[in-house]
């Protein structure tokens, strides 16, 4: 496994000796010969080609430099010149010259790459001349040792370069915001009320193990309401009031906003700052900023936030960790539930893990005592939640109306006497008019004829289309029995939006989905079509009603997470409805016998994810075992598995074929063996790139989807 470089490497059977400048062979030394070399490079004194001036007492800055490469994962030593001295501080962004080779006294080739100086030293143990720094990029101190750390930590959990880690931490420099002075920090707020955290039994007691310092974890499990920007602001304002810093992550744009607007309720404009993409580069670098110099100690934001430097933090909190928005999705590839638990851990902070439901994940803490559970009684979720009924299918396929129209006579009942009192929400899991079509005959699926994607229809009376390849298919006919007429198999929030407004003409109908994402919409009566978390928040007393239709489609997908998913895309559109004591009623169209289902109609996420691990225990899946994938070409995948030096109990699920001609490969570990496997697979993937590599294999730890 990679380690830090002093100057460069010398391999043990005729390795490679890096610098900044140079990398050349050395032929073979016995263990002797490499001790001597070792030692004369620490009693040499850094030199650089020219002869340039250095700087006095630390003329070495120790470097990592910007090139994301597993086999490049350690740190490289450059000589300080004497004029840059005060400005090459660690944390600091520089530009040094990398891959240069000398060649008779000369220096030959090598690139600019930007890089951050991680130390200074006296002295270096490399044996030849040192490359100096390039450039000292800006003089702002934005690689902390304490975010370095970090860094490290999450690179080794998931195998990856620390390189590619610190670049999704610290965010890309803006020159102007940094010239900006920040504001002068806001003295400590007075603790907060409990306010609706006296709803939960224990709520009180961890807000005010927060206001003292402590560092209480706990996995909150939210009632059904609006409460909950404000009580997750209370946990920030309680941490504050200790005069320590406060972290929270949400999943997208607009939880973020709902918590700014409690938080800025609660304690005024200027005390937080909120980290997101919609704020454009440079204004969230000055955010950053602000954060990074200690002028501002609360923080609210997106799956980036998670590394947010806050000064002497005293509590991480994540919202719906369930949520695929905290995973990141680039190498390597950590997950915001791991990461905030990591910082919990090393700054010794409080954890907060909140949501309507309930995760494995979740569970898995409470079951190993390293969370305690914060609930609320069953009185108060009795009070909170809204009436939930039930249609099966027997129900549907006895019910005239559902036949006809695809929504059962109860629906129809429901949404007619709720848009009486306010607005309707209806969740729909597809996107589009008419996603997926079948043949009208024997209800085969109907594909294309050049890449047998699935056919579909994108408005009314148009031809109908590949969803994979955009081909027409105007002269599409069955194979299955030669028919020509096409059906709709599924029906999208298009679709299902104009045959609702065509039923209700006098109500307005809205769309909410990937092309238009409304915020929010008035407490006047009105269809409201969303699909899953794209559901607005309504005004007033919320959602009259809510229809969450063709429930199969989010129970049938072949996911292990299937079940949690669909519960937690229900609990979400469901929480937006008013109380059962003010009329506010949820009908799902589901099978009722269902486990999630069940779950939904009891309000009981807690018990749905306690059954859920249980299983997964006894199958040894995540979480109670980590998993990594591979995948890539069968011979690359191959090859690394022959590099593979697995802990020992691993088990190996596969390779099975994937996308694009691919094979994926699943490796399985019991407790306790992450790490090792995490470094087995670095390793392989260091050896693999030394030969020379090949077609590219990507190694994924913990992968949300395992199918």
């Amino acid at each position: 496994m990679a380690g830090r470089s002093r100057g460069g490497r010398v391999g043990q059977d005729g390795g490679t000796v890096r610098s900044g400048w140079q990398d050349w062979r050395v032929s073979e030394h016995s263990g002797e010969q490499l001790s001597l070399v070792r030692e004369a490079a620490r009693r040499a004194k850094p030199r650089t080609w020219r002869g340039a001036p250095l700087a006095e007492g630390t003329p070495v800055a120790r470097v990592l430099v910007d090139k994301g490469l597993l086999h490049l994962d350690q740190f490289f030593d450059y000589a300080v010149p004497a004029a840059m001295d005060a400005d090459a501080q660690p944390g600091v962004r520089v530009r040094v010259r990398f891959g240069a080779r000398v060649v008779k006294g000369r220096r030959e080739g090598g690139t600019l790459h930007d890089g951050f100086i991680v130390e200074r030293l006296a002295e270096s143990d490399f044996a030849g001349p040192l490359a100096p720094l390039a450039q000292v990029l800006s003089t702002e101190r934005v690689l902390t040792p304490r975010l370095l750390a970090l860094c490290r930590l999450v690179a080794d959990r998931y195998a990856g370069a620390l390189a590619d880690v610190v670049s999704l931490a610290v965010p890309p420099r803006m020159a102007r915001a940094e010239r900006e002075p920040s504001p002068e920090p806001a003295p400590p707020p007075p603790a907060p009320a409990p306010g609706t955290w006296a709803r939960y039994g224990t709520g009180p007691g961890y807000l005010q193990a927060l206001a003292r310092g402590d560092t209480p974890r706990a996995v909150w499990l939210a009632l059904p309401g609006p409460h909950w920007p404000a009580e997750l602001a209370r946990a920030i304002a309680a941490t504050l009031a200790s005069g320590r810093g406060a972290l929270a992550v949400l999943p997208d744009g607009r939880a973020v906003a709902r918590a700014d607007a409690a938080l800025t309720e609660l304690l005024g404009e200027g005390r937080h700052v909120m980290l997101t993409a919609d704020a454009g580069p440079e204004e969230r670098y000055r955010r950053w900023l602000a954060v990074s110099r200690g002028a501002v100690r609360a923080v609210v934001g997106t799956r980036a936030a998670m590394f947010a430097p806050v000064a002497d933090l005293g509590l991480v909190a994540l919202w719906d960790d369930g949520d695929s928005s905290h995973a990141e999705p680039h190498a390597p590839y950590p997950h915001a539930r791991d990461v905030l638990m990591l910082r919990a851990a090393e700054e010794r902070t409080g954890f907060l893990l909140g949501g309507l439901t309930s995760t494995v994940e979740g569970a898995q803490l409470v079951d190993s005592g390293w969370a305690l559970p914060l609930a609320a009684a069953r009185e108060q979720v009795r009070a909170a939640a809204p009436l939930i009924r039930t249609v099966g299918d027997a129900d549907q396929a006895r019910d005239a109306a559902a036949r006809a129209a695809r929504l059962p006579s109860l629906a129809w009942q429901v949404t007619r006497d709720a848009l009486a009192r306010g607005p309707v929400l209806v969740q729909v899991p597809r996107r589009g008019y008419v996603p997926r079509l079948a043949c009208g005959n024997c209800r085969a699926a109907a594909r294309c004829a050049a890449c047998s994607g699935p056919l579909e229809l994108r408005e009314q009376g148009g031809l109908p289309h590949c969803g994979w390849c955009g081909r027409p298919a105007a002269d599409w006919h069955c194979p299955e029995c030669g028919g020509f007429k096409l059906r709709a198999q599924v029906v999208g929030a298009r679709r299902t939006a104009e045959e609702l407004g065509r039923a209700f003409p006098k109500v307005p109908v809205r769309t909410s989905g990937r092309d238009t994402v409304l915020a929010s919409v008035g407490a006047a009566p009105a269809l409201v079509i969303a699909t899953p978390g794209a559901e607005p928040v309504a005004d007033g007393p919320g959602y009259a009603a809510a229809l969450l239709l063709d429930g199969w489609a989010l129970l049938n997908r072949p996911d292990l997470r299937a079940a949690e998913e669909a519960l937690r895309r229900w609990a979400a559109a469901a929480a937006l409805v008013r109380p059962a004591q003010e009329g506010g009623s949820v009908l799902v169209l589901a099978e009722p016998t269902l486990r999630p289902v069940q779950a939904l109609v009891r309000w009981d996420p807690a018990g749905h994810a306690v059954r859920e691990l249980a299983e997964r225990a006894e199958l040894r899946f995540p979480p109670v075992s980590r998993m990594a994938s591979v995948t890539g070409p069968a011979a690359a995948v191959a090859e690394l598995l022959a590099l593979l030096r697995l802990p020992p109990g691993t088990d190996q699920l596969g390779p099975v074929p994937a996308p694009n001609g691919a094979e994926r490969l699943l490796l399985r570990v019991p407790p306790g063996s992450g790490a090792a496997l995490a470094a087995a697979l670095k390793s392989a993937q260091i050896a693999r790139a030394t030969r020379g590599g090949g077609d590219p294999v990507a190694v994924r730890l913990d992968p949300t989807d395992i199918g």
